[in-house]
C-alpha cells in the first residue's frame, strides 16, 4: 500500500511539472519584439581549437547583418589557432565585419571565464551574441533572429544550441536527447520567470548586464559557468527572453566517444550546487521524482501489485510526456528522437546518477 501510494505522489509530481512548467515551452509561439538590427559585438573564446577555427569561422563571417564585430580571444593556445584568426580577419574583415583579436600568453592565461571578461570588456558594441568555437550558425540569419527579441526590457536571450545529426549512433542520439531535455528546462522556467541557467553555445545579453553584474567575479574560482552561473546570476522574470526560431540555432560537434562526453558532463554538472536555492530544489524534486517513477513502475509492475492501478497511471505519465516531448522536438528540429524517447530518457537519467556519484568523490577541476 505505501508503494502505491509513493507512485501516486510521484505521478502527481510529475504532472505538475510538465502540465504546469514545461508545457510553457512545448506550446509557445514565438515573438518578435525588435524589427531594429542594432550593431552587433560576436564573442568566440577558444583554447587549442584550430582545426574548428578553420572550419567553422567562416561561417560566421557569412552572416547577413548591417554592422557587427567579431571578437576572437586565444586563451593561450599551443597550436595554430592564433594564425587561422590573423588570416581570417586579413581575409573577412569589412566596413561592416569587424574583427578583433586578443591574444592571451601562457603567464596571463586564467582560465575561459577571464578571456571572456577581457573579450567582452574590448567589445565595441553593446549587444553581446556569444558562441564557443566548436560551433556554427544553422543559417546566415543567426545574428538577425537572435537580436529579434531583444527590446527595452529584455536585456538576456537564450538561445537552442543543437549537435550535428550523426546517422546509426545511439551515442549522438543520447547526447541529442539530453541537450533536448535540458532545453525544455531552461526554457520552460524561462517562460515562467525563474529562468536557471543558458547555453554558452547559443546567448545573448546586453554589455551593461555584464558590467552591471561585474562579470564571472562572483563565481571565477569555478571553471566552468560562464553561462549557467551567470544567467543564474542575473536573470529575473523581467529581462529574459527565449529565441527558439530554426533559423537561431547553432550547431555544435558531439563527442563520438562515450567517455569523453561523460568527462564533459561531468565539468557542466558541477555548477549546479551554486544556482539559487529554488532553482535547486525545483531541479532536485524534478529529477528525484523522474528517477523514482521508473524505479517504482518497474518494481509494482514486477511485484504485480495493483497492476490496473499502476498501468493506469504509468499510461498517463506517458501520454503527458510524449506530448511534450513530442511538442518540443518538432519545435527544435529533433524529431528523430520522439520514437525511442523513452529509452533515452531511461539512460539519461541513470548516466545522471553517476555522474553526481563520480563527482562527489572526484570532481573536475579544468575546462
Amino acid at each position: 500500500m505505501l508503494l502505491i501510494i509513493t507512485f501516486c505522489i510521484i505521478i502527481f509530481i510529475q504532472s505538475f511539472f510538465y502540465l504546469f512548467i514545461f508545457v510553457r515551452f512545448s506550446f509557445a509561439k514565438t515573438k518578435v519584439t525588435n524589427p531594429n538590427f542594432p550593431p552587433v559585438s560576436l564573442i568566440i573564446c577558444s583554447k587549442n581549437e584550430a582545426k574548428n577555427l578553420q572550419y567553422f569561422l567562416p561561417e560566421f563571417a557569412c552572416q547577413k547583418y548591417p554592422l557587427f564585430e567579431i571578437v576572437l580571444i586565444d586563451d593561450a593556445s599551443t597550436d595554430q589557432s592564433l594564425n587561422i584568426m590573423l588570416n581570417f580577419k586579413k581575409k573577412y574583415a569589412s566596413e561592416n565585419l569587424l574583427i578583433q583579436i586578443i591574444g592571451i600568453d601562457e603567464k596571463s592565461s586564467n582560465g575561459k571565464k577571464a578571456a571572456l571578461a577581457l573579450g567582452i570588456k574590448s567589445s565595441k558594441f553593446e549587444h553581446l551574441l556569444l558562441t564557443d568555437a566548436d560551433c556554427k550558425p544553422k543559417s546566415t540569419q543567426w545574428i538577425s533572429e537572435m537580436n529579434t527579441q531583444f527590446s527595452e526590457k529584455k536585456s538576456l536571450i537564450l538561445g537552442y544550441g543543437a549537435y550535428r545529426k550523426i546517422k546509426k549512433s545511439f551515442l549522438n542520439k543520447l547526447i541529442r536527447f539530453e541537450t533536448l531535455f535540458t532545453a525544455i528546462q531552461y526554457f520552460s522556467y524561462a517562460k515562467a520567470g525563474i529562468a536557471y541557467m543558458g547555453v554558452g553555445r547559443n546567448i545573448a545579453y546586453q554589455k551593461r548586464e555584464f558590467l552591471k553584474a561585474d562579470g564571472f567575479n562572483n563565481h571565477l574560482k569555478i571553471s566552468s559557468g560562464d553561462d549557467d552561473l551567470f544567467v543564474n546570476q542575473i536573470a529575473n522574470r523581467y529581462n529574459t527572453a527565449i529565441c527558439f526560431e530554426k533559423n537561431s540555432y547553432t550547431i555544435s560537434e558531439p563527442k563520438t566517444i562515450f567517455k569523453e562526453w561523460i568527462q564533459q558532463k561531468r565539468r557542466h554538472i558541477t555548477t549546479a550546487s551554486h544556482y539559487k536555492f529554488i532553482h535547486k530544489f525545483l531541479l532536485g524534486i524534478f529529477y528525484l521524482s523522474q528517477i523514482s517513477f521508473w524505479i517504482l513502475a518497474f518494481t509494482l509492475l514486477v511485484l504485480q501489485i495493483d497492476t490496473v492501478l499502476v498501468s493506469s497511471l504509468i499510461l498517463i505519465r506517458l501520454i503527458i510526456w510524449y506530448i511534450i516531448i513530442y511538442k518540443s522536438a518538432k519545435k527544435l528540429n529533433e524529431k528523430d528522437l520522439i520514437r525511442f524517447a523513452p529509452i533515452y530518457e531511461i539512460s539519461i537519467i541513470f548516466i545522471q546518477f553517476y555522474i553526481l556519484i563520480r563527482n562527489i568523490f572526484a570532481p573536475p577541476k579544468h575546462w
